[in-house]
């Protein structure tokens, strides 16, 4: 997928989100996923987006997680 075509998807993601998501999970790969890995990180981190409160890293490199809220 493209940078372009992946950002389309994250924001309906991001705007279908229900008040019960805390996290979108986005798995983007390792070795060939660095393009939408760095879209990711530009377009989703540093207060951009004001639904995701931060970025974490997921179980492995290929995976990064958006955090919308905290769990309490």
């Amino acid at each position: 997928m493209r940078a372009e075509e992946a950002k389309t998807r994250i924001d309906k993601a991001l705007d279908s989100a229900g008040v019960g998501i805390y996290r979108i999970r986005l798995i983007h790969g390792y070795h060939r996923g660095t393009s939408l890995y760095r879209m990711i990180r530009e377009e989703y981190s540093y207060g951009r987006e004001p639904r995701v409160k931060r970025i974490e890293s997921g179980s492995n490199d290929g995976i990064t997680e958006l955090v919308l809220k905290d769990y309490f």
